[in-house]
């Protein structure tokens, strides 16, 4: 099983940077990285464009 990845991304529903729950790396269509999840809070998707690996 994959360990759940450490992202923090903009949640636009509740207007604050929060921690991704059940990140996962995902491509987008043109080849880049990026992370998709959760908001712990609201429950809204989130993504972050972007290696997932060299986030902080």
């Amino acid at each position: 099983m994959a360990e759940e990845l450490k992202i923090q991304g903009y949640c636009v529903k509740c207007k604050e940077k929060r921690q991704m729950k059940n990140a996962k790396k995902v491509s987008l269509p043109n080849g880049r990285p990026a992370a998709q999840g959760v908001c712990p809070e609201c429950g809204t998707k989130m993504f972050r464009i972007g290696d997932p690996a060299k986030a902080k």
